[in-house]
């Protein structure tokens, strides 16, 4: 990985942990905007999060699909941000190092 690759690595991941939080602290509209403008499967996890705490699980289905994984339904969705938190906190640390 080159320096420039390595510096917009960083960038996004710090822009879906910024997401991360607004999802916690329910501002799916704006964390809408930040994960839609990357494509990354992380990026499509978080966005099926936000669709599922928008209450439309046809297009929050699509983007779990889209990010590899299967739709647990809106009553796992705090469990969902708990393990998204996780992932993007794993996916910092690396980058800090």
């Amino acid at each position: 990985m080159n320096h420039s690759d390595k510096v917009a690595s960083v960038a996004g991941a710090e822009s879906l942990a910024r997401a991360v939080d607004l999802l916690v602290a329910g501002a799916w509209q704006e964390a809408h905007e930040i994960v839609q403008g990357q494509d990354s499967a992380l990026a499509a996890w978080l966005h099926g999060i936000v669709h599922t705490l928008e209450g439309d699980l046809d297009n929050a289905r699509y983007w779990y699909r889209k990010a590899g994984r299967v739709f647990p339904g809106r009553d796992a969705v705090q469990e969902e941000l708990a393990a998204a938190r996780r992932t993007v906190q794993a996916k910092t640390a690396r980058h800090e190092q």
